[in-house]
């Protein structure tokens, strides 16, 4: 049965409405409010009034306007009134993040902590936490929450790791972190973390597929601005499909050739190397160095296409990669891709994130941003 409009209804919705419309157009003047918005004069002042003083929007100065007379003051959303902490664990360190309503990163931190399944770990990645959080002078009231990004697949609940072979944390429950934080918290797959933070700064996104080439290989499928997981819980590992299942080399899953084993940076990269330090060298054209490059090309072109003739949409490649890669290599992709194809391809499917940097950490604690948004907007 629908609800019945009551008055507290409609104060409710043009409270939310109000909210939002500052929040989309960042600094906007009662009038504009009124007029796009076609509330009266009063409704918007009472509004306006009441959220300034629960501390949701702050006056911001003034609008400039052509019109002679009084300026109209501006308002804008209090971006800090809620704060969510994002933080990316993997081997041998830890990243934290924290951005306000925004996504806007506030501050950024790594600690170099090797991981291991013990209580001390988990304790000691907690008090790095709480310690970050007091140099950020916010209140315990201002944390929305704490999203844990990590290299496995997460049950539907975000209460415990469903497949963790890189970190041997299958099983892993979010208690043993929880219970020495005082925040809401939940466990996030790394990749899907990457894709909705592209999703974030992309508002046009509606469908893609996201290539998360970092350390290990991962990916998320976008469909109408949303993060797909599957009936399952495992849409999109790409990383296991098997290329080379006779004499490929041996990927952490147990199988033999799967992508993980050729688009992944563990890969490309020798032992203590730096992107830095490789793309130094590819760039100068040193023949060893071209010569590993365009052979993860090749096999990166190999993977996209497999996914491509599958499913037809833009493919976006994201991750610490993303930031190295240029227009030779996006050129470089296509041609290997028309050899591999029987279609006619144009080069107009591949895109290069717009978050290369942090976005793991960061969507891991947009996730509580997101919920608080759409407790806004009353969803």
């Amino acid at each position: 049965m629908a609800k019945s409009i009551t008055p507290h209804l409609i104060k409710q919705n043009n409270r939310n409405l109000i909210y939002q419309y500052i929040y989309k157009n960042k600094k906007v003047s009662q009038q504009d409010i009124s007029y796009n918005l076609r509330l009266s004069r009063p409704t918007v002042t009472t509004n306006l009034t009441a959220l300034e003083n629960e501390g949701l929007i702050t006056k911001c100065g003034q609008i400039d306007t052509e019109y002679v007379g009084r300026k109209a003051a501006a308002y804008s959303i209090a971006a800090d009134y809620r704060i969510s902490i994002g933080v990316e664990i993997i081997k041998k360190e830890v990243k934290v993040i924290a951005v306000n309503l925004y996504g806007e990163k506030i501050d950024l931190t790594t600690y170099e902590i090797t991981y291991e399944y013990e209580d001390s770990y988990f304790k000691a990645v907690c008090d790095k936490i709480m310690e970050f959080k007091d140099t950020l002078g916010v209140t315990d009231e201002q944390i929305l929450g704490i999203g844990f990004a990590m290299p496995g697949l997460v049950t539907p609940d975000g209460q415990s790791m469903l497949y963790g072979k890189i970190m041997d944390c299958t099983g892993l429950s979010l208690d043993k972190f929880s219970r020495y934080l005082p925040y809401p918290c939940s466990f996030i797959h790394d990749a899907y973390c990457a894709a909705f933070s592209e999703v974030w700064v992309s508002p046009e996104l509606t469908d893609a597929f996201y290539f998360s080439l970092c350390k290990h290989l991962g990916a998320s499928l976008i469909s109408k601005g949303e993060i797909i997981v599957g009936k399952h819980g495992h849409s999109a590992t790409i990383e296991h499909i098997q290329m080379i299942p006779k004499g490929g080399e041996l990927c952490y899953c147990g199988k033999h050739g799967c992508m993980e084993t050729l688009c992944s940076l563990y890969v490309l990269l020798n032992d203590e190397e730096t992107l830095d330090d490789f793309f130094e060298k590819v760039r100068s054209r040193e023949p060893a160095f071209t010569e590993r490059w365009n052979v993860f090309l090749t096999n990166l072109a190999k993977a996209i296409n497999l996914v491509h003739l599958v499913y037809d949409t833009d493919f976006i490649l994201g991750g610490y990669l993303a930031p190295y890669l240029c227009e030779e290599d996006i050129t470089f992709l296509y041609e290997q891709i028309r050899q591999l194809t029987p279609f006619t391809e144009t080069q107009d499917f591949i895109r290069l994130s717009k978050m290369p940097r942090h976005n793991i950490t960061i969507g891991a604690a947009l996730s509580y941003v997101q919920e608080f948004l759409n407790e806004m907007d009353g969803q």
